[in-house]
């Protein structure tokens, strides 16, 4: 792909934003970055864009104008908003920085969406590919973006790249060698108008592969159509080739490792675990490599992990829950009386399906935020619910709640954006809370 001298406006001052700028002007891309944000890490970015020689245009005012070759779009931006109506009406092609970056990338891939699990598997996928002595880099939604990883593609045996329905929706030729969808579950229905949009988004990550590529999918999913050979994983007792069967991860009949001696705990991670499983198969990973691997693996941040235990109650951040789906998990996850810290900011999904294992799991619920009320009015016939102004006072509330034996769980359920900076900012004060309150008094 030939960008020299190619006028290239990019939306959206994101973290991958900043990286398909830089590549563009990397690239020889007459660059221009425009975003309707003017503050914080933006104007940072910006000002260091502007350093570099590319023209960058911020504030709420700002028009995109049509005089350009290109448009990237970043994942953030919303297709619908009017700044890319636009370009779209002006006839103007327009990529996505996923796609952008694959234009550039010189090893095969093997792409991670779906709608829980995806930062996990990613790296399950990476560790056991390294341990077997691969060159593989993890990128894209994962926290570096790939449009600055794909520098050194090729230097690399394969990407690892985790993908959102986001960054799916603007692919035109992006073809991974190796397709990984691990569910489905209602999410972002505050930017699709229905599931049916959202499935097809995340489905692109199948649409360019070939009859030689693999397709490693959830058994649960319906995907007719698919050309790549397909690869099938379950923890739920479907037939499958990859499953979980009394506790082991099985593969193609074969037992190969208890879930037990991992530090990873529930379904869910079982089918992290599969599906990381396969792809080592795929490239050929020796069996005692991948089990070492999987076994080794610890838990990220935010997820189920373990902060403190104080008077007998433990302690655990699964701040990363920000949608039902993830919740749910967690809650099928726990073996202990929970009280439940939930809330956060409202994308449009109904929790009154929860309302059974509520009862089965959860002692009492402490809600914050701004889906506080609409969770109260969902769940207070099925357990007790009490609303706090802050998680401060949530998990103040939380400690008087519990008895000794339970398990307070921050699953929020929500994204974090009403209260916070992210689900990680929401997880580590969580964690610095707890963890106040379990240093002795001096």
């Amino acid at each position: 792909m030939d960008l020299r001298g190619k006028r290239v406006v990019v939306l959206g001052l994101g973290i991958s934003g900043m990286e398909a700028a830089k590549l563009l002007h990397d690239k020889g891309a007459r660059v221009t970055v425009r975003d309707q944000a003017a503050t914080g890490q933006v104007a940072e970015r910006a000002d260091a864009l502007r350093r570099l020689g590319m023209r960058v245009e911020l504030g709420p005012d700002v028009q995109p104008g049509t005089d350009y070759d290109l448009a990237v779009l970043s994942p953030g931006i919303d297709p619908q908003a009017p700044i890319v109506e636009t370009l779209h009406q002006a006839g103007l092609p327009m990529f996505g920085e996923l796609e952008l970056a694959y234009r550039f990338c010189q090893c095969p891939i093997v792409a991670i969406t779906g709608t829980n699990g995806k930062t996990t598997t990613t790296e399950l996928v990476e560790a056991v590919l390294v341990a077997a002595g691969k060159r593989a880099r993890a990128s894209g939604n994962i926290g570096t973006a790939f449009s600055a990883a794909v520098r050194e593609s090729g230097d690399l045996d394969m990407m690892v790249l985790e993908v959102s329905s986001f960054q799916l929706e603007n692919i035109v030729d992006f073809r991974p060698r190796i397709s990984v969808h691990l569910n489905l579950t209602p999410d972002h229905l505050d930017r699709y108008a229905t599931m049916e949009e959202y499935a097809y988004a995340k489905r692109q990550v199948f649409r360019n592969q070939t009859v030689d590529d693999f397709a490693v999918l959830n058994a649960k999913l319906s995907l007719p159509g698919l050309m790549a050979t397909r690869i099938t994983f379950s923890a739920e007792g479907l037939a499958a080739d990859y499953q979980l069967v009394d506790g082991w991860l099985v593969a193609r009949g074969e037992q190969v490792l208890e879930q037990g001696r991992t530090h990873l705990i529930g379904g869910h991670n079982a089918e992290n675990m599969l599906a990381a499983l396969a792809v080592a198969d795929l490239y050929q990973v020796p069996r005692g490599v991948a089990v070492k691997a999987l076994c080794e693996y610890q838990p990220l941040p935010h997820r189920c992990e373990k902060v403190a235990e104080i008077d007998g109650v433990i302690y655990l951040n699964d701040s990363k829950a920000t949608n039902i789906d993830a919740l749910e998990k967690a809650l099928v996850a726990m073996h202990s009386p929970v009280v439940l810290l939930a809330g956060g900011k409202d994308k449009g999904l109904d929790f009154t399906s929860l309302r059974p294992l509520l009862r089965e799991k959860v002692r009492t619920v402490v809600l914050i935020g701004e889906m506080a009320d609409k969770l109260a009015s969902a769940w207070q016939s099925a357990v007790p619910c009490h609303k706090a102004g802050s998680l401060a006072a949530a998990v103040a509330e939380a400690r008087v709640l519990a008895h000794r034996g339970d398990t307070v769980l921050l699953s929020p359920g929500c994204s974090s954006y009403d209260m916070f900076k992210s689900f990680e900012d929401r997880g580590d004060q969580f964690r610095a809370l707890v963890q106040a309150q379990a240093a002795p008094a001096l």
